[in-house]
């Protein structure tokens, strides 16, 4: 369903990977901005304030379940389409 956005992760993931290591310790949430070509690495808080209460709980199980299983959440934010897209990945 979202494979374009897979494929953006994935030509970026060195990038991804990189930006997320340097702040491992922080345990952020990364997003990678589809028409800005940029990613930032968020702290989870500030990430998560800037959510609906829906998707703030959405991200809450994730997050949590992605630490457990040593895994990063990272957002894809397509803003021509309005879409956010989360995946939890290994790192």
């Amino acid at each position: 369903m979202y494979e374009q956005y897979w494929d953006a992760v994935g030509e970026q993931w060195d990038n991804i990977l990189g930006l997320y290591k340097r702040f491992e310790a922080k345990k952020p949430v990364i997003l990678l901005d589809i028409q800005e070509q940029k990613i930032y690495a968020y702290p989870y808080n500030d990430f998560r304030s800037n959510l609906s209460k829906r998707s703030q709980i959405q991200l809450e199980e994730q997050y949590e379940a992605a630490i457990l299983d040593n895994e990063m959440v990272v957002f894809v934010r397509d803003n021509e389409k309005k879409e956010l897209v989360s995946y939890s990945l290994e790192y």
